[in-house]
């Protein structure tokens, strides 16, 4: 199968507190990892380092079998562009644009990164709008959205630009757990649709639903992995029973 992002050996540290250590792992063309593991364990990190938000310390990361980073040393800026436009990351706290409409925060995007025209920008934000059911909030603000709706608009704009590989960073955890579920529903239907995606998520049942593989990390290393079946339901190492021994009410 064709590898969408390989990580091999990537480390990253602030000053003196290293926050990955070591990490290595493939993510193949419609494959959906999940990464769980308690707060701090450097989970979001690896995902800031993928959409480049953050520079790595060592290690080095291919997307789409473009190399950004080689041992520590990144390709030049052109190529840097290009590599990070085969990535949309959806944040957990939305990061949408309150003085745009919803049409807008997902048009933008379109016209300065890819430069398409208005008009074509529009055709497609609308499309997406209709596909995550708010194409009557076209024209509201964010500041008029529930949280859940919000998570929609950030999504349809991720998706606009026509990542080869989404990212989510906790998608759920600034949301109400009654609108949850709504976005849940959205990564599923991806998931079905063969959205290669990697997913960081305290939703255990969900994690083990959509995903073909699972990662547990703790303290900036991998202490399990293997697919979500035999992660979730048959954990081998005691850390990651302590870790799932909260959720087997799922």
């Amino acid at each position: 199968m064709e590898e969408i992002i390989k990580v091999q050996n990537l480390k990253k540290s602030f000053g003196t507190l290293d926050v990955i250590k070591d990490i290595s792992f493939t993510v193949e063309k419609g494959q959906v990892l999940s990464i769980i593991g308690p707060s701090g364990s450097g989970k979001s990190t690896i995902l800031r380092c993928i959409s480049q938000l953050e520079d790595v310390t060592d290690g080095t990361i291919t997307i789409c079998g473009q190399t950004l980073v080689e041992k520590g040393q990144y390709c030049n800026k052109e190529q840097r562009h290009n590599i990070i436009l085969q990535s949309g990351l959806v944040f957990q706290n939305f990061n949408l644009f309150l003085h745009y409409s919803v049409l807008q925060n997902v048009m933008q995007p379109q016209i300065k990164v890819l430069k398409k025209s208005k008009d074509e920008a529009a055709q497609t934000a609308m499309t997406l709008l209709e596909r995550m059911g708010l194409a009557e909030k076209a024209d509201s603000y964010p500041c008029q959205l529930s949280g859940g709706q919000q998570q929609r608009v950030s999504i349809a704009r991720a998706l606009a630009l026509k990542p080869q590989v989404l990212l989510f960073d906790e998608p759920t955890s600034a949301l109400d757990p009654e609108l949850t579920g709504e976005i849940l529903a959205v990564i599923k239907e991806l998931a079905a649709e063969k959205m290669t995606m990697v997913v960081v998520t305290h939703e255990m049942a969900f994690a083990r639903d959509i995903s073909t593989h699972i990662i547990f990390m703790d303290g900036g290393v991998i202490v399990e992995e293997g697919n979500a079946g035999e992660v979730i339901e048959n954990p081998k190492q005691e850390r990651t029973k302590l870790f799932l021994s909260r959720f087997s009410s799922q």
